[in-house]
């Protein structure tokens, strides 16, 4: 850790204080407090910041007016802060639900990605994930199903992070959730329904100021799943992508063939 207003690579002020993952610069952030009902983190969510850099998004994540935060920060350079203690609950998911439950800012930690939404996750940043990520599964024991997007819990509104995200190479890694491979079936969208609600999607749940839950849910699972296939219809692709994800049926990271 460095001394006490030194500057960390990416340029920003670090208190000495120990973070709780290794590499991690500790910059407090005020905005966060106690998880409800003696909750413990079980899920890990991902964003993106869109802001111009790091610096920017770490001085908002710190701004008591702002109210926002995260437990940690990953600029695009690779640089790793952390803001908020991870038994603490911050302020970075809002309304929303995952496997049928609310509040999951109580029960999750939330990483912010140096991301613009539209560009590539650089290289660094990926590495600098991909290490916190086993860090944090291996402490707290979470599995690699619940680590999502900010868009899947809150899918109605957000779309971060985003369609360039690489999730399948974080499920290659035994970090994420990516379908195996099977021959397609019939597109059913009922059947789609019930297989996204199965697998996490709160779609019933989603709040009655929301046009369409189902299309709304429909576009983060795209997002995530197949961002190539934009805007087409439903199709067996998409009924078979589900099926696997509520079976459970993932890929393999073992398999020197997936």
């Amino acid at each position: 850790m460095p001394a006490a207003g030194t500057r960390s690579p990416s340029g920003a002020r670090s208190v000495a204080e120990a973070a709780e993952s290794p590499g991690a610069l500790w910059q407090p952030s005020p905005n966060f407090g106690d998880r409800r009902g003696a909750a413990v983190p079980d899920m890990i969510v991902l964003h993106y910041t869109a802001m111009e850099s790091a610096l920017a998004a770490l001085a908002r994540l710190c701004d008591p007016e702002a109210e926002v935060s995260c437990h940690y920060l990953i600029g695009r350079d690779g640089c790793l802060w952390q803001l908020v203690r991870e038994g603490k609950r911050a302020w970075h998911a809002g309304a929303g639900s995952w496997e049928g439950r609310s509040d999951i800012n109580s029960r999750s930690i939330g990483i912010e990605l140096d991301n613009d939404g539209n560009s590539p996750f650089a290289e660094p940043l990926m590495a600098t994930l991909e290490a916190l990520l086993v860090d944090i599964l291996h402490r707290r024991g979470i599995s690699s199903h619940l680590v999502v997007g900010h868009s899947d819990t809150s899918f109605p509104r957000k779309s971060d992070p985003g369609s360039r995200f690489d999730w399948r190479r974080l499920a290659l890694r035994g970090l994420a959730v990516w379908p195996s491979e099977s021959p397609g079936a019939a597109s059913d969208l009922r059947r789609w329904r019930d297989y996204a609600e199965r697998f996490g999607y709160g779609i019933g749940r989603a709040s009655s100021d929301v046009g369409n839950p189902e299309t709304a849910a429909f576009s983060a699972f795209r997002r995530r799943f197949r961002p190539w296939a934009g805007d087409a219809a439903l199709d067996a692709e998409d009924l078979r992508i589900a099926e696997h994800l509520a079976k459970r049926n993932y890929l393999d990271p073992t398999d020197p063939t997936a």
